[in-house]
């Protein structure tokens, strides 16, 4: 059973780590996005910084998905079946693919923002609302993760 829990640990790594990659380069996109409007309107730090922020979520999301399988569900153990590791496997790839683009695509959609914030458009609502689309699909890849572990429970 040990190979079976070798193949959770892959999907876990996986779902932590793609969704990690993920919010790293979302939220350098935004950061450096940040850093070229401050030049133009430095009194809008404030804005910049939650919009920066926003991207990281998705990592987080990823590190939920571990804490799931191993504190509510507890499957991550010797006496783990390898239908249990397989849906491991396969809610961390899932995650942990979706976690990954949406990050991206919300770091671009925040970077925009701030772009336009920096020349003076007041669009820092605007940009939270759209920037949530992204967002929506890793919290849906999330439901489906819990979805997939408490089956499993």
């Amino acid at each position: 059973m040990e190979m079976n829990l070798l193949i959770a640990y892959i999907g876990i790594a996986i779902m932590v780590g793609l969704s990690g990659i993920g919010s790293a380069y979302g939220v350098t996109i935004a950061g450096n996005a940040s850093i070229g409007a401050l030049k133009k309107n430095d009194s809008a730090f404030g804005n910049f910084l939650v919009l920066t922020a926003l991207p990281g979520t998705q990592g987080l999301y990823g590190f939920a998905g571990y804490f799931m399988f191993q504190s509510i569900f507890n499957v991550l153990t010797p006496e783990i079946t390898g239908i249990q590791a397989c849906a491991v496997l396969g809610s961390g790839i899932g995650l942990g693919l979706v976690a990954l683009f949406s990050a991206i695509r919300q770091g671009q959609v925040c970077a925009n923002g701030i772009a336009a914030i920096g020349q003076g458009h007041n669009v820092f609502g605007n940009t939270l609302i759209l920037a949530v689309f992204p967002e929506l699909y890793a919290i849906v890849a999330l439901a489906a993760t819990f979805l997939m572990g408490s089956a499993l429970a």
